[in-house]
């Protein structure tokens, strides 16, 4: 009987622990809208208000190239950004661009217009 109270409260504890975990993920995940395009190579995320530039980081088979020129929403993790081009600090206006890692990214406008 002790066993079996021990393995339940075990299996619980393990429960509750993923679930932190998963909660843990989802605070870090951000949502985005902006303008997809290249700059210095990279794919980059354009948002216009507030303006800032996002480094755009593809996982599993998200292929960015589909998106070209398009208005998009994007979910995902922030991190610093690795790009260390000049370039693209000196037209994006700030001193790094955050990567953005992408969970999910859809279409809102098959144009980019001014939003």
């Amino acid at each position: 009987m002790k066993s079996l109270c021990f393995l339940l409260l075990l299996s619980g504890s393990f429960l509750l622990a993923q679930n932190a975990d998963q909660n843990s993920k989802a605070k870090d995940q951000i949502t985005v809208q902006g303008c997809v395009s290249r700059q210095s190579g990279d794919y980059i995320l354009m948002q216009q208000n507030p303006a800032v530039t996002y480094e755009l980081q593809a996982a599993g088979k998200t292929k960015l190239k589909n998106y070209l020129g398009q208005f998009v929403e994007v979910t995902g993790t922030q991190s610093p950004s690795l790009s260390t081009s000049s370039d693209t600090s000196a037209r994006s206006g700030s001193p790094s661009p955050v990567t953005l890692t992408i969970s999910s990214i859809k279409t809102i406008d098959k144009e980019c217009r001014a939003q």
